[in-house]
């Protein structure tokens, strides 16, 4: 598929005209901030659906936000008077970022949109036409070559990395640079790889536009533009996951057959790691018949990394092959061309024995610690969470460190405190004497919720550091009348599974 339908890209050789449009957004207030504010949340909200008439409708003015929402958010063709003493028109016009057409208007040949950064940034996402609002969903080319804007997947990613200052980072499959981005507020070095050069060009557009130092820029496919010797603190990665029949789209279909793309990202990770270095990554996977699909990952994670595995959501077969059949827009066009293609997917399936495909996050750390002992969790978590995730992901693995460099004895020696903004709840039949069990759940990060036994709630009701665990189990004991012994020796693995989920930390 040619690249034919795909306008032309604004030049990246004239800095200064890059930055003189980057102030003149800023001095109307064409931002994150500004936006939610002319158009209010509703139109705002509806714009990560991909709907833009409630924007459309809230831009309906004369004033200069409202022609530059219309005119790179929206793609709708604008009146040059409307913007010649807003922009500086004549050198956007020579360097590519807006065409003349018609009577006196004109348009922009990509789309714009204002990101807040993490820390408050004023920070502008360049994309295809068609691509800015709602990511996969508001795609307005079927060109294999396209480049997403801002999407769901995009901003789950940012939210769970890790955000340790770092030498140096690497983005896989940049895409519109989202992720590389944000990676230069906490890397001295960032390099940058897809297989498309566009991507590359629309990235570089993304970091100038948002007034941050360059990247290294590498054509090729994941790994492949990396030097042999070339390690980093920090690996992301939000890669072209879809497990489909065929290669059709580049940010989104990888080539490869099944989830193999996700696994060999994942294998090929450890070697490219510093000590201590996070990866972070968004992934697909099978559910094969007659196979665990938890042992399939942990199968993936390559030694010398302890792994956190978060599935996310599950699709059956039919709901999976609907989702990307539309997010190309085949379902808005020949009816027989679709059923085909939708039969297509089954027909892949049915020769893989998959039976759903799974979503979610990995993060590895590297770890010499894990060449003995690799911790691995895999787990289900469909319920919300509260993002960023960042700190959540860096302190389960500083848990784990402790956990495995702890044995029984020293737990019990160990003075714990019950983290902030946990709560206990009694779950029972209204009038019960007694409940049937008690919950400890979190209001913060995971969200999780544990299921505790009398001994395990009364246990985390004390920890406030003043006691050593096995004082706390003593009194405990003496209270309910129970074998302090026994007890010591029964409430370790409770303790440890309350350390590794985050509600309980060792108190310095």
């Amino acid at each position: 598929m040619s690249n034919s339908r795909l306008s032309s890209l604004p030049s990246t050789d004239r800095p200064e005209v890059t930055q003189r449009l980057r102030e003149a957004f800023l001095g109307v207030d064409f931002t994150a901030d500004g936006l939610l504010e002319l158009l209010g949340a509703s139109a705002y909200a509806a714009l990560a659906r991909s709907e833009v008439v409630p924007a459309l409708r809230a831009t309906r003015g004369e004033t200069p936000l409202e022609a530059l929402v219309r005119l790179f958010l929206l793609q709708q063709p604008v009146a040059r008077a409307r913007v010649d003493g807003v922009l500086p028109v004549d050198e956007c016009v020579e360097c590519g970022w807006l065409d003349q057409v018609g009577d006196g208007e004109v348009v922009a040949t990509v789309d714009v949109r204002p990101y807040g950064g993490s820390a408050g940034e004023d920070w502008f996402i360049v994309s295809d036409l068609g691509c800015a609002v709602g990511g996969a969903g508001g795609i307005g080319s079927r060109d294999e070559g396209v480049v997403l804007g801002v999407g769901g997947a995009s901003t789950t990613l940012a939210g769970i990395t890790v955000r340790t200052p770092v030498e140096a980072a690497l983005d896989l499959g940049t895409g519109s640079g989202i992720q590389a981005l944000h990676a230069l507020q906490h890397a001295t070095r960032v390099t940058a790889t897809d297989l498309n050069p566009r991507a590359l060009h629309i990235t570089a557009l993304t970091l100038a536009l948002s007034g941050v130092p360059a990247a290294d820029l590498r054509q090729g496919s994941l790994f492949e533009p990396v030097g042999e010797d070339e390690t980093y603190d920090l690996i992301v990665s939000n890669p072209p996951f879809v497990i489909s029949p065929g290669a059709r789209q580049t940010y989104r279909d990888g080539g490869m057959g099944g989830d193999d793309l996700c696994r060999s990202i994942v294998q090929g990770v450890g070697e490219r790691l510093n000590e201590g270095g996070f990866a972070q990554f968004l992934a697909n996977w099978q559910h094969v018949e007659g196979e665990d699909w938890q042992e399939r990952l942990r199968s993936w994670v390559p030694r010398g990394c302890d792994a956190w595995i978060v599935q996310r959501e599950v699709q059956d077969i039919t709901q999976y092959a609907e989702l990307w059949l539309r997010d190309a827009g085949d379902h808005r066009g020949d009816m027989a061309e679709y059923q085909a293609r939708y039969d297509a997917w089954l027909d892949e399936f049915e020769a893989r024995k998959v039976k759903a495909v799974g979503f979610g996050w990995i993060t590895l750390r590297k770890s010499a610690a894990a060449d003995a002992a690799p911790s691995i969790t895999v787990e289900e978590w469909p319920h919300p969470v509260e993002q960023p995730l960042g700190e959540t992901v860096r302190d389960h693995f500083s848990r784990i460190d402790y956990l495995r460099s702890n044995d029984d004895a020293a737990l019990l020696a160990a003075h714990f405190r019950l983290t902030a903004e946990v709560v206990q709840e009694q779950v029972g039949l209204p009038g019960a004497e007694d409940p049937e069990h008690v919950v400890l759940r979190q209001n913060r990060g995971m969200r999780r919720a544990a299921k505790v036994d009398t001994v395990g709630a009364g246990f985390a009701g004390v920890c406030d550091g003043t006691l050593s665990a096995g004082r706390i189990l003593d009194a405990i004991a003496q209270l309910v009348g129970e074998d302090p012994v026994a007890l010591r020796d029964r409430t370790p693995l409770q303790i440890r599974l309350l350390v590794e989920q985050g509600f309980l930390e060792p108190a310095q």
